[in-house]
């Protein structure tokens, strides 16, 4: 059987509960929530040019230090997803979730207060620990309170929404705030943000993930897996080609979105536009998703879907290289980060999700977004930020990255011939 097709609509599973307003209080708060902590995430790309003023590191130095400090995240963020992970087999979602928000919301506020490159570095670290314990909860909540027919807009609105909306939104609305307040009130405003509004809400409206502190469900049990995280219960060999797209997908994805706040100035365009053009690729992303979204769902076949994603966006950027014209450069960005995004995002996660087995939801997600965004982040950054160094230009490293997006899109085309042909569907 083709590996994306299903000889029978799958029925609700009787262990997914009940819960009135659940898109709302699931995937609404997350949605909230992760936008937040994308602002938090992106707002050092927007400050960086000042930031390096204020703190010594402009000029010669500023190519290498301000690729330190924006890949300074994604090490945090690296080591903590797989902590996150595993966390979630013992320890209910809801309050890690709490304490993550407080943590990388505390660390965004200090940001603002920092006068050391030493400090600002830790503290980015600080953030990335504290958002890669957050990832994977969201996915353990979609796993216990969402069924396989609705996992696609589920990992849409948890995921890719707040994602996306905060990249999009925020360069067009941080940009001109930091160009008229500085970049200290934009941290300290953001830090508030979430300690006052975002914790709140999720402590008095989120609930918990059923079954969170149980290894496995009695049917898993007896399916001989026994509950352990063995490699053979995340897929086998499978699950490595699994990463390696979502590796691919972090070069890609975080190659362009820790540097567009800078590449956009160099194509000539009006000062006063380039913080809407810096969210024009995300604004491509979130009016293309709409029919990805609803395509996935609705005929299963979220596999051929994603690789498109990786191939087309792969496609499209490593032709970048191949021309001198700002306006064909910012058309292929924008195109090929908008289809990428849209195809490949929300249907990657519906596939991890529905895929594996309750008790490895949150392991798995964890160790597929930390080796994958954190990981293939940190090699972009380096990449990018080496190769500008080296050619005073952004346009090789991202024809680069477009090639090894291409290949990531072959590995997930090989997942997709190896997948279960029922997927695990069981909630814990």
């Amino acid at each position: 059987m083709p590996s994306d097709q299903r000889s029978t609509p799958h029925p609700l599973p009787a262990t997914v509960p009940s819960l009135p307003h659940k898109w709302l209080r699931i995937s609404g708060l997350l949605l909230v929530g992760l936008f937040v902590a994308y602002l938090d995430r992106s707002n050092l790309s927007i400050g960086i040019k000042n930031i390096s003023t204020d703190l010594g590191f402009a000029g010669d130095g500023f190519a290498a230090t301000s690729s330190l400090a924006l890949t300074a995240f994604l090490v945090g963020y690296l080591i903590s997803n797989f902590l996150g992970g595993f966390l979630t087999a013992r320890v209910d979602a809801k309050w890690i979730l709490l304490v993550t928000v407080a943590g990388y919301s505390l660390c965004t506020l200090l940001i603002g207060f920092t006068d050391s490159v030493g400090v600002l570095v830790a503290l980015r670290v600080g953030v990335g620990v504290f958002e890669g314990v957050y990832w994977p909860q969201q996915f353990r909540m979609a796993k216990a309170w969402f069924d396989e027919r609705e996992m696609t807009r589920a990992s849409a609105m948890i995921q890719y929404y707040g994602q996306y909306l905060a990249l999009a939104l925020g360069f067009f609305l941080l940009t001109p705030i930091e160009a008229s307040f500085g970049w200290r009130p934009m941290f300290w405003a953001l830090g508030a943000i979430g300690l006052l509004v975002v914790l709140p809400l999720y402590a008095r409206f989120l609930p918990a993930a059923p079954g969170t502190t149980t290894r496995a469900t009695p049917a898993e049990r007896g399916g001989g897996a026994g509950g352990r995280l063995t490699f053979a219960a995340f897929g086998g060999g499978r699950f490595l080609l699994l990463v390696f797209s979502y590796f691919a997908n972090g070069m890609l994805f975080w190659g362009i979105t820790l540097y567009i706040p800078l590449i956009v100035p160099t194509f000539g365009f009006a000062p006063s536009v380039n913080g809407l053009l810096s969210a024009a690729p995300y604004l491509v992303s979130l009016v293309l998703t709409v029919p990805m979204m609803l395509l996935g769902d609705r005929t299963g076949r979220r596999g051929p879907i994603a690789v498109s994603g990786l191939v087309v966006g792969g496609v499209l950027l490593a032709c970048v290289a191949l021309t001198g014209s700002p306006v064909a450069q910012f058309s292929l960005i924008c195109l090929g980060l908008g289809y990428f995004t849209a195809a490949y995002t929300p249907n990657i996660w519906a596939i991890a999700v529905t895929d594996l087995p309750a008790h490895v939801v949150g392991p798995a997600t964890g160790i597929i977004n930390g080796f994958g965004a954190g990981g293939g982040g940190v090699v972009a950054g380096a990449l990018v930020g080496a190769l500008l160094a080296a050619t005073g230009t952004y346009t090789l490293g991202l024809s680069i990255l477009g090639l090894v997006a291409i290949l990531g899109g072959l590995a997930l085309f090989l997942y997709t011939r190896m997948r279960p042909t029922t997927p695990a569907v069981t909630a814990a």
